[in-house]
């Protein structure tokens, strides 16, 4: 897209506080929108080809929803923790590696998908954000859940098609976690903490897919008391 088209979208956003420009094959963030700092509560550029954040998106301090999607983004830059009404954060389908730590900086984050992407670590940086309320890691190339996530105020956690082998109890702690996706990873039934199901609040666990029978999954102690919280939680919803 020309300049002259981008100068349209520019005009239009500062009237209504949305830039939405996808599949225009940007390779770079528009440096235009720097004149609408000040304004734009949500920028849209998915599906470009777009290889990095810039470090002035921390100006963006009205912004709410960010949506960099099919790109080719590798890293994350420090200033994305000082959007703090960043409410909705989605970059699923670029190369990126790690997750900042600054992002447990951001107190009205909702919202994250890091879907298919190159991530080998489990980000604990979303410890403590109080307002989260889904996380989606699906398809990358995690293989632990570590120690020290207790802290995860999360309610649904979506994991599937990882390298997962392992998972630290801590889990178990999450106050608000609710639904947990684990389809398609690399846990044997040993390595399944039983916690989850004795004493935890997760009222949904999907987990076919992995290394064992799931008849031999029903027959693991505390599969009673995580089948009397998914009964409750089913007649609630009726």
């Amino acid at each position: 897209m020309g300049n002259q088209g981008i100068r349209q979208h520019i005009e239009t956003s500062g009237k209504t506080g949305v830039f939405h420009l996808s599949k225009a094959k940007l390779q770079h963030f528009p440096p235009e929108l720097v004149n609408l700092v000040a304004v734009l509560r949500s920028i849209d550029l998915s599906e470009n080809k777009i290889v990095s954040i810039p470090e002035n998106i921390g100006a963006f301090i009205n912004l709410k929803v960010l949506n960099l999607s099919h790109n080719n983004i590798e890293n994350l830059p420090e200033q994305l923790g000082t959007l703090a009404k960043l409410e909705t954060l989605t970059l699923a389908s670029n190369k990126i590696r790690t997750v900042t730590s600054t992002l447990q900086k951001l107190p009205k984050l909702r919202d994250v998908n890091l879907s298919d992407n190159k991530i080998s670590v489990f980000p604990k940086a979303f410890c403590g954000i109080k307002s989260l309320t889904v996380i989606d890691l699906s398809r990358n190339r995690i293989t632990e859940i570590p120690s020290g996530v207790g802290g995860l105020q999360v309610v649904e956690l979506i994991l599937n098609s990882n390298q997962i082998k392992k998972i630290s109890e801590d889990l178990a702690q999450c106050p608000n976690l609710k639904t947990l996706r684990l389809q398609e990873n690399c846990l044997s039934l040993n390595d399944f903490p039983t916690e989850l199901l004795t004493d935890s609040q997760i009222s949904l666990i999907m987990i076919e897919g992995n290394l064992f029978d799931m008849k031999q999954f029903l027959e693991l102690p505390g599969y009673d008391k995580y089948m009397d919280r998914y009964t409750a939680t089913k007649k609630k919803l009726m």
